[in-house]
């Protein structure tokens, strides 16, 4: 064969080529019609990446705090002894002290802290996230974030499997010396909307991996915490949002005016003298100056001889002068209807928050109709106090979540 033969015969063999392939691409030469026997291709879309914001939920800094190892939380756990919570520690856990602005109880601006709880586990493995809110404490050093030890409930839990945000709330940690605004409904939302929006993009840029799953928990002034916060999200455009799977709260103040009619029988009985003024319907007639001495009795019960932090009177205050309208545009999250499953807990012997706040808020929420996805369980510790339902909340809420996290 001559070299012009040899060469006439390649555009041939490379038509004949593309229109194999071409009939492949095309299933066989009918156009339009796919071949079942050829999986089509997968296009892999990148999630969107996670941008930072500025002002409120801003991330700011983010510091290693230590490594606890499983053994270490087990060994904690056993010297708790009966206080402890039934978990078996599975994983190491490695703490962060995360920095992020927020807002104090005059809507300004404050740099606030957290503690961020990371389970160990293999590259590329996924966990679901626990926001967990602690209950009211009067010294700075036992704020989340100033106690990354082995019997920390955020480390605890995370040894289990969740990625955990524990707020330290404002007026600890980064920004102690502002005063905490104690069942003010706006500011306890926020500290922990922003910590959620600040720690999404700062695990974006870790790399440490969610499952897009979100449990909300606290007891005492933590349950509250996350009601308040719950309310919020659900009305909220947040991307974690649609995230949400299951909340529950023990033992918080839902409704301010039944917590605190039940502390002011405890003034009633520290200052004798004035009983028979401390009646609901009487404040407003009595003095500014009077006010403020009920005020600072009602603060002194509120507060041990030991804090180191200030407590905001604003809540004190609209109490005292029978401010309905105040109480519930500032402070009361028990009357709406959330949209996923919602567990109260409390004991019916509490007389730190009384159990009628729970009574109240189930009833609220019901006629709002949620349904049966809020309901009432009571502690069933003898006597069933504040203290007294602490582990036994810290076993439930663990349980109800087990139910249906994922990635554990």
């Amino acid at each position: 064969m001559s070299h012009s033969s040899a060469s006439g015969l390649r555009p041939n063999l490379l038509s004949a080529s593309l229109c194999a392939l071409l009939l492949a691409a095309c299933g066989g030469g009918s156009p339009g019609i796919a071949d079942p026997a050829i999986p089509p291709p997968v296009v892999v879309v990148p999630p969107d990446p996670i941008v930072q914001v500025k002002g409120p939920g801003e991330f700011r800094t983010a510091t290693k705090l230590n490594s606890i190892t499983a053994a270490d939380i087990s060994i904690a756990l056993r010297d708790a002894g009966a206080k402890a919570p039934d978990v078996v520690p599975k994983y190491e856990v490695t703490n962060y002290r995360i920095e992020y602005l927020t807002l104090d109880a005059a809507g300004k601006e404050v740099l606030a802290s957290a503690l961020v709880s990371v389970p160990v586990k293999p590259v590329n493995a996924v966990s679901p996230v626990l926001a967990y809110q602690h209950g009211t404490t009067m010294r700075n050093a036992e704020v989340p974030s100033n106690h990354a030890v082995a019997a920390e409930a955020a480390v605890v839990m995370a040894s289990s499997g969740y990625i955990v945000v524990a707020a330290d709330y404002v007026g600890y940690g980064a920004s102690k010396g502002v005063p905490h605004p104690y069942l003010l409904a706006a500011p306890s939302a926020a500290v922990v909307m922003d910590l959620l929006t600040a720690t999404r993009y700062w695990r974006y840029t870790q790399k440490i991996l969610d499952n897009k799953q979100l449990f909300l928990g606290g007891y005492s002034e933590g349950g509250y915490v996350t009601m308040a916060a719950h309310r919020v999200l659900q009305a909220s455009t947040s991307p974690v949002r649609s995230q949400l799977v299951s909340v529950v709260t023990g033992a918080g103040p839902y409704s301010v005016e039944v917590t605190m009619d039940q502390l002011l029988d405890r003034v009633r009985t520290a200052a004798p003298k004035l009983a028979p003024l401390l009646q609901p319907g009487l404040f407003k007639l009595l003095s500014d100056t009077v006010r403020r001495d009920v005020r600072d009795l009602l603060l002194k019960e509120l507060m041990s001889d030991q804090a180191d932090v200030t407590f905001t009177p604003h809540f004190i205050d609209n109490y005292l002068a029978d401010d309905s309208a105040a109480m519930n545009l500032h402070s009361n999250v028990h009357n709406w209807k959330p949209a996923v499953p919602t567990r109260l807990y409390h004991g019916r012997d509490d007389r730190t928050v009384p159990y009628q706040t729970a009574v109240a808020t189930l009833q609220a929420m019901q006629t709002q109709g949620a349904g049966g996805l809020v309901t009432l369980t009571d502690c069933p510790a003898q006597p069933a106090g504040h203290l007294d339902c602490v582990k036994p909340f810290w076993n439930f809420m663990l349980a109800e979540f087990a139910t249906q996290a994922k990635d554990l």
